[in-house]
């Protein structure tokens, strides 16, 4: 079991508006929604909900519990889908309704995590316009976060981050967005264009252009992950397309890992061939604290997901997650009946996928497969 390779991955991460604001440096708080015209409205939503928060928080507040356990687990790869423009630009994109940034002076929040990766084909990256998403770019670079998903073209939109791991080879990550997630298809990455990583659909060609890329780079020993912004917000459902789209890619195209994003809650986790799709990680880490709606999917409750892999075999060799919620603008240790919960969902979607959950004395889960 040490030779395994451990990433830590978890769903959204979303920096901007209210968070933003209780960061030691607030951006401009204006904003161009149809409901909230300044991102000081979420922070006061989140309080109405549970109690105040102190501002300014340092850069490490916004992790919580989760900076105890990732020293406890120490993993190889930290990686996050950010759903954040890191930006003061103002020029929000037109006819989008909700436009995430966050000042780069905050930067360090990031850090603070000591994230190894950002995945960034998403459908907040270029909320406010290709100026946003270049700062974006120039801003995580001097930080030493590796990014995939999105760049100043398609050549550099397409490169997957390469992380070595010392004596043990290396995790490849490649981060692609659907239009099933919100992305819009100007969004797309061209030759000569900036924009992020879209895929074209759920098609052959596109598997077969997937499987080209993942040759061009994979080694024996590497440990090849494709984190992709898929489907909508809300429901468990999970498209007979979209689950044969990840049979191929693990079957053709030689991907060992998909951590599947854009959901704002946990769904099922299936296990093919030895190799874990995740559908939907749920969100990790946002400012809808107090914004009602959809309560009944708890996307204040997360998972921090732990998957243990061969990388001489690409083989799962585990998949342990660890329950958290979201308050005050924090991750925090889930209770008891909250990891409950998620252990019930878990093994409600995971019995149509052939996987289920066993929970430790420390509220921990354990994913068991076919």
């Amino acid at each position: 079991m040490d030779e395994l390779i451990t990433l830590f991955m978890c769903g959204d991460v979303m920096t901007g508006r209210g968070i933003d604001q209780v960061l030691p440096h607030p951006g401009d708080p204006q904003l161009h929604e149809p409901y909230v015209k300044n991102a000081k409205g979420y922070v006061e939503l989140a309080e109405r909900a549970n109690g105040r928060i102190p501002q300014p928080v340092d850069f490490a507040y916004m992790w919580g519990d989760a900076l105890d356990e990732l020293e406890r687990v120490a993993p190889d790869v930290r990686l996050i889908n950010l759903e954040t423009s890191i930006t003061r630009s103002d020029g929000y994109w037109p006819g989008k309704r909700i436009h995430y940034r966050m000042n780069p002076e905050n930067i360090a929040c990031l850090t603070a995590a000591k994230l190894d990766c950002c995945a960034l084909a998403n459908n907040h990256v270029l909320d406010w316009g290709y100026a946003g998403l270049a700062e974006t770019l120039e801003t995580l670079q001097p930080a030493n976060i590796s990014i995939a998903g999105a760049g100043a073209n398609l050549a550099e939109a397409e490169a997957p981050a390469v992380l070595a791991i010392e004596g043990r080879g290396r995790v490849i990550v490649f981060s692609f967005a659907s239009h099933s997630s919100g992305v819009p298809y100007s969004w797309a990455a061209l030759p000569d264009k900036p924009g992020v990583n879209l895929l074209s659909g759920w098609s052959d060609k596109t598997v077969r252009h997937i499987k080209d890329r993942v040759e061009a780079v994979k080694q024996p020993g590497d440990v090849v992950v494709v984190s992709i912004h898929w489907g909508g917000n809300w429901g468990y459902d999970i498209p007979q397309a979209q689950r044969e789209f990840a049979h191929k890619l693990i079957r053709r195209a030689n991907v060992d890992v998909i951590h599947g994003h854009s959901s704002h809650h946990v769904k099922g986790i299936e296990v093919y061939k030895d190799r874990p799709i995740i559908y939907g990680c749920g969100d990790f880490l946002t400012d809808y604290e107090g914004i009602k709606g959809y309560e009944a999917y708890r996307d204040d409750l997360g998972l921090m997901y732990f998957v243990s892999v061969e990388p001489l075999t690409g083989k799962l060799g585990r998949l342990q997650m660890t329950p958290t919620r979201i308050k005050r603008f924090k991750v925090n240790r889930a209770s008891t009946p909250e990891a409950l919960w998620l252990r019930d969902v878990l093994n409600r979607e995971g019995q149509k996928l052939g996987t289920q959950v066993e929970m430790g004395k420390d509220l921990t889960l354990s994913l068991q497969w076919d």
